[in-house]
């Protein structure tokens, strides 16, 4: 029988971030946030589905909110201090990212961004065949 080695298992290093960035993605069905150090590697992440929301409850203002304190005390625990935000997609999530962000209140928010994309302009329609 082969005998595994367990010297080759890997420990995790320790991440010490005093600023960094949450981005938030909110999309019809769900909300994903990412924290950011700032030379733009994830740190910590997640989505409402990892909370157990299914379905219609994955892109409530609440579960928002839940995953958002979720992320945000692991963030803690590794020294975070100030944040900034940055927002894409036309979701119902941002109020409960807001409220999460106040309720923990011992971070200090740096700036709100919005990184939506708008359309306008484009090419021209087809125009009507002439009869």
């Amino acid at each position: 029988m082969a005998v595994k080695d367990k010297a080759s298992s890997k420990k995790k290093k320790d991440i010490k971030i005093v600023s960094g960035i949450l981005k938030v993605l909110t999309t019809d069905n769900n909300t994903i946030i990412a924290l950011i150090d700032e030379n733009w590697s994830k740190v910590l992440g997640g989505w409402t589905g990892l909370l157990g929301y299914k379905g219609a409850k994955k892109n409530t203002p609440y579960a928002a909110e839940v995953l958002t304190k979720h992320i945000l005390k692991e963030a803690q625990g590794l020294g975070l201090k100030e944040i900034g935000v940055i927002f894409k997609g036309v979701g119902m999530a941002r109020d409960g990212v807001f409220k999460a962000i106040n309720e923990i209140g011992l971070i200090d928010i740096q700036y709100i961004k919005e990184a939506t994309p708008i359309q306008f302009g484009g090419v021209k329609g087809v125009r009507p065949k002439k009869n």
